[in-house]
This record gives structure tokens, sequence and C-alpha cells, in this order.
């Protein structure tokens, strides 16, 4: 007997992601699960957000820091690694999308402020991107910006027809069916095609 085909979608957000398996043929996708993941450990609230001292200022990179980033790749790793065994009893993966805000390297951004939520996106995709490959996993990254229109050419469908697609399939979830589950979904999808 074979097992359903499947993918997996991320949306990386600070010291989380949300997670989205789809299942089925890329003509008919179904949604069988949907969760947060836990990328930072709760138990460590600075996680969140390690490069941040307060409010727009950068940590000072000392132990501290040090600390906060490793705690994040450890703790992170395990819990992506945790789903995507759970994931894997459910059906064959084909690969795990992942999508994020910006690719742009930290280093090339002048604001303090900014380049620090770019350090801490970069880190937070990273691990989720580590745990996948080290999976054995296919990983796919792709701008939140340009999700829709990088969809439409993969699955040779309207923008319109994906984003009426992608409501049916979160239909019936307990809490709503947000903006980053959606793009989950929309990445893992494309996978299946």
């Amino acid at each position: 007997m074979s097992r359903e085909r499947c993918a997996v979608g991320f949306t990386i957000k600070s010291g989380w992601a949300a997670a989205v398996l789809i299942g089925g043929p890329a003509g008919a996708p179904s949604r069988l699960d949907c969760r947060r993941v836990e990328i930072s450990d709760p138990e460590i609230p600075d996680a969140t957000q390690p490069y941040h001292a307060g409010f727009g200022a950068a940590r000072d990179s000392g132990d501290e820091l040090k600390r906060l980033v490793s705690s994040v790749k450890s703790f992170g790793r395990k819990s992506v690694r945790a789903l995507l065994n759970d994931y894997e009893k459910r059906g064959a993966l084909r690969g795990a999308g992942v999508v994020c805000g910006s690719l742009i390297d930290p280093k090339t951004i002048g604001n303090d402020h900014i380049r620090i939520h770019a350090m801490e996106g970069q880190l937070f995709r990273t691990v989720v991107i580590d745990a996948a490959e080290a999976s054995g996993l296919k990983c796919e990254v792709l701008r939140e910006r340009y999700l829709y229109a990088a969809a439409a050419r993969s699955l040779k469908k309207p923008e319109a027809a994906i984003r009426k697609m992608v409501g049916e399939i979160g239909r019936g979830i307990d809490g709503g069916w947000r903006a980053e589950q959606q793009a989950a979904a929309v990445s893992a999808w494309m996978l299946l095609s």
C-alpha cells in the first residue's frame, strides 16, 4: 500500500513558525494538519528576539547572545525534527516550503533596528531549513511578498483560484485560518505539483 504524497509548509515568525501539512494530488490538495511549531524555547523569553537588547537596540555580541542563539538552534531543530517525524508517519513527505518576509543579507542593511530583525529572520528560517534538510527533505524558500505569483506559475492556476482553494483548505480550523497558515499551505501545495 502506497502512502499519501504530502508536503509541509512553514511561515517563519519571531521564535515560531506556522506549519501546515498538505496532502493529495496537486489538483485537489487537502489539509492534513495545521499547527504552531516553537523555534525558540518558551522557557527563555529573550530567545524569541535574541539579537534585541531592548526596543531598537542590538544585544552586545557576548556570551548572552551566544547562549540565546545556541538555545534557538538547539531547541528549534529538535522541535522541527519532532514535527517532521510526526508528519512522516502520516504520509510520504516530498519536501518543505519555507515562507519568510525577506531574504536580504542582514550585513547589507544600514539601519540597526531593521538589521536586527533581518538577523533574527535569517536565524529562524535557517533553523527550520537545517532541520528539514537533516530529515532528508528538499527545501524551497519563498518570499511572502511574491508567494502567490510564484504559486500561479508553479500550479498553472490564476492567483484568485489559488486563494479560493486555500480558503477552502482552511475551513473548520479552530481559531481561524490566518495569513501565515495560508502562506504555509500555499508553499506546501506547490511542492505537490
